[in-house]
């Protein structure tokens, strides 16, 4: 039978994010997607305004009705959670949907450049934690890494300091964590590890300037191609390429930042 991600995250109108933009990747990847939404927007939050409508009090119900369905997922993939109240209604989720078989990726969309979003507490972090341990595979960026660990932020963490940190994490519970987004110099790094052994990063030569939605780009493929069984370094450096390719293809057509990668350009060739 074609293999099922439930995919948790906010819907999104405009702007390229979140499942708007994880549910076209994982089809592309031949794995049906099951969306929960968190909330609802008319655009991202890049935006000097927008729309917004909290699903936290119907996630429950909607989770209720699959749960009489008696559905079954190859692998769940959580995003963005806007309060503490979603974290516990998906740690609940978890436990309901896990199974020895099925693959769980925890995307813990918190902050960036060493701070923290503006929707995120410390409450709120410390709730995410209790998401870790059910994660097989976890795709923070470096501050999202730190944070989650008790770290201190070092946009030029190097090597031994990223191992530790992506072992501490590991201890938590994933057996595959990739940090996100190192910047390099020239280029954009991300730094893989797996339980049990030394860690290394892939970098790519960074093009243009940070878009909306490519870190939910890079954990539908990652969760996509887990369930398909393909090799974690492989689906890393996949991931990469393709979010290079779909900015500088964004670049060539002169896409707004705000609008964007247009990752539909290329969406055949991910394979």
């Amino acid at each position: 039978m074609q293999k099922k991600i439930a995919l948790i995250n906010d819907v999104t109108g405009f702007g390229r994010c979140s499942i708007a933009v994880e549910l076209p990747v994982i089809s592309a990847l031949k794995v049906q997607c099951c969306p929960l939404p968190t909330s609802v927007l008319s655009n991202h939050t890049g935006f000097d305004s927008f729309y917004f409508e909290d699903f936290t009090d119907s996630m429950p119900a909607y989770i209720a009705e699959w749960k009489k369905l008696n559905l079954k997922f190859d692998g769940i993939c959580s995003g963005f959670l806007g309060s503490h109240r979603q974290i516990k209604i998906v740690e609940d989720f978890f436990k309901t949907f896990k199974t020895d078989e099925n693959i769980i990726l925890v995307d813990p969309v918190m902050g960036d450049y060493g701070k923290l979003y503006s929707t995120y507490t410390t409450q709120t972090c410390t709730e995410m934690k209790k998401l870790v341990k059910y994660a097989d595979i976890l795709t923070p960026n470096l501050t999202e890494a730190c944070i989650l660990t008790d770290e201190e932020y070092d946009e030029k963490c190097p090597g031994r300091e990223l191992f530790r940190i992506a072992k501490k994490l590991s201890d938590m519970g994933p057996s595959k964590i990739v940090i996100t987004g190192i910047v390099r110099g020239k280029y954009i790094a991300n730094y893989c590890y797996e339980k049990g052994s030394e860690g290394y990063e892939i970098k790519t030569m960074k093009v243009g300037t940070q878009r909306s939605g490519t870190g939910d780009i890079f954990a539908s493929i990652l969760a996509a191609d887990a369930v398909n069984g393909v090799d974690f370094h492989t689906s890393v450096k996949k991931a990469s390429q393709f979010i290079k390719k779909c900015i500088l293809k964004s670049i060539e057509l002169d896409i707004p930042v705000t609008d964007g990668v247009c990752f539909e350009e290329l969406l055949t060739t991910l394979r």
